[in-house]
């Protein structure tokens, strides 16, 4: 089936709904999710959402500040400007869209602190604020008339002239979009999107490795689909790792403990109950993400451990349930009391910095291909993203988008000779045992090879095992009839092999990238 819309958008977390909502007045919007409107990274965003507004104590240059620094110095200062600046207006956005923020007896908002950031200034849900996002913009896109919902589709591949005939190479100077191939998961078709304009919004990368904050959803599909398509993808090597997963062996998604709280006051122990931060930072345990991650990980293999502690007991009972109902209570289902216990976490893979690179209209290296959220590379977060950055990023560059599509959209037309999907193979019954064994082999390289600590041997190491898992994955992917198992499977080997590639040709220890060979250095403002 051929379907036309003047938007698609692919993917359905904070970016792309917001992108949605904005273009939906001036055109038909379809929006792809692959599972529901409810599975996406946004949904399980615990801490909150990062914006000067209170301006007696904070202003936009600490903020501007504060980003550069926990970037290492490699953001790019134009999207950091922009994000920080126009924070504000988006705030105001989400509210008019129904977005509930904990505010003070007063009236103002209780604005939590995170690590690096030098003021208070993280707008919050309780602990639940990604959730409390993504069920208000749902409530928005169900009753727009103008948008339709295609949940249990997946996009397989956006529509370049290579499905024309055309040969397209990296350095094709034209490569444009005019759609996807889209899954239709409960018929097994795969249907025609074309569009004037597209929009990725597909998410992190976090299923690639075996422990993992995100969704099993978050296999980078976009990032691998524009790559595929001979789209620029950049600094694919800076991946963060949440520090405080609750360690719980078996959970897949990890449970998230929020780093608000350790902006509360939550204390890192070692399983001998010893505070530890004062050993790697002055900051202690609001130190950024890398820093206290790699800490961790320190600690847990000096002493052979698979975990540390978070103590909370020393802080008033009713204040933690209060501040964080949703981790007292999981924490309880499993028999932990954070009131009176300290809390098991480790490491876990939880944001990607690098993505689809996009210019400051979020529009990429493909024509009328933008990529907004996790999957996009803005340079907001350069070599490690700054807590409670990543929302606001979403909505910011959501609205350029939107911004720059509305006024070009109509001068864009449909390509009605675009070939329908080639949907010739077979299904093996063998098949699905290969790719979950191919998809748990991934996660182990991964997570063992190009984790939180790299070398030269281990990158060579991961390189010469994805190779055969890709050469492997393509010839079933040949001869086999499309599913979403199969795709996702090619998507995470790619998205695999750019992490690794990126992490060779990176030769510094810089921001989350930290590899053995090359010790880190310092670095300023000019880089140096």
């Amino acid at each position: 089936m051929v379907r036309k819309y003047d938007y698609l958008v692919i993917g359905g977390g904070i970016a792309g709904m917001s992108f949605a909502l904005k273009v939906a007045r001036t055109g038909r919007v379809a929006l792809i999710c692959k599972s529901t409107l409810e599975e996406a990274n946004t949904t399980l965003a615990q801490g909150g959402v990062a914006s000067v507004t209170d301006l007696q104590l904070d202003d936009f240059d600490k903020h501007i500040h504060d980003t550069m620094v926990a970037g290492d110095w490699l953001s790019d200062p134009k999207a950091v400007e922009k994000v920080v600046r126009e924070a504000p207006s988006q705030i105001s956005q989400l509210l008019q869209w129904g977005v509930d923020f904990d505010r003070r007896e007063d009236g103002s908002f209780d604005l939590h602190r995170e690590g690096g950031h030098s003021e208070f200034r993280i707008l919050h849900h309780a602990d639940n604020t990604g959730y409390e996002i993504q069920q208000s913009l749902i409530r928005r896109i169900r009753e727009s008339e103008s948008i339709d919902v295609f949940e249990h589709h997946f996009a397989i591949e956006i529509i370049t002239q290579h499905h024309l005939g055309k040969i397209v190479t990296r350095r094709t100077p034209d490569i444009t979009c005019y759609g996807a191939y889209v899954l239709d998961e409960n018929t097994g078709a795969v249907d025609t999107f074309l569009s004037r304009v597209t929009l990725m919004a597909t998410g992190g990368v976090g299923a690639v490795y075996t422990t993992t904050t995100n969704p099993l959803v978050a296999t980078g599909d976009g990032i691998a689909m524009v790559y595929r398509a001979k789209g620029t993808v950049r600094d694919m090597e800076f991946i963060q790792f949440h520090p405080t997963a609750l360690f719980h062996p078996g959970d897949r998604p990890s449970f998230l403990i929020t780093e608000a709280m350790r902006g509360y006051g939550a204390i890192l122990r070692n399983p001998a109950g010893e505070r530890f931060m004062e050993k790697y930072d002055p900051r202690l345990e609001l130190a950024p993400r890398d820093v206290v991650a790699r800490a961790i990980d320190s600690e847990m293999k000096a002493g052979g451990h698979d975990h540390v502690y978070l103590d909370v007991t020393h802080k008033d009972p009713g204040e933690t349930r209060h501040h964080f109902p949703n981790i007292y209570a999981k924490c309880l289902s499993l028999g932990i009391d954070i009131t009176k216990d300290y809390i098991p976490v480790a490491p876990a893979a939880h944001y990607l910095c690098g993505g689809i690179v996009v210019d400051t209209n979020a529009e990429s290296s493909i024509s009328r291909l933008y990529a907004v959220g996790e999957c996009s590379c803005t340079g907001l977060h350069g070599g490690n993203r700054l807590a409670s950055n990543s929302l606001i990023e979403a909505v910011v560059y959501a609205e350029a988008a939107a911004r720059h599509a509305i006024e070009h959209a109509h001068d864009y037309q449909f390509r009605d000779d675009v070939p329908l999907w080639n949907d010739e193979g077979t299904s093996h019954p063998e098949e699905m045992v290969l790719i979950t064994q191919s998809a748990r082999e991934v996660g182990q390289i991964m997570s063992t090879y190009v984790g939180i600590v790299r070398s030269d041997l281990r990158l060579d190491r991961a390189w010469n095992r994805l190779d055969i898992l890709y050469e492997e994955t393509e010839r079933l992917f040949k001869q086999s009839k499309v599913s979403r198992a199969i795709c996702e499977l090619r998507n995470i080997i790619n998205v695999g092999y750019l992490i690794m590639r990126q992490a060779k040709e990176r030769k510094e220890s810089r921001g989350l990238h930290y590899t053995i060979d090359y010790p880190p250095q310092p670095h300023n403002e000019t880089g140096d």
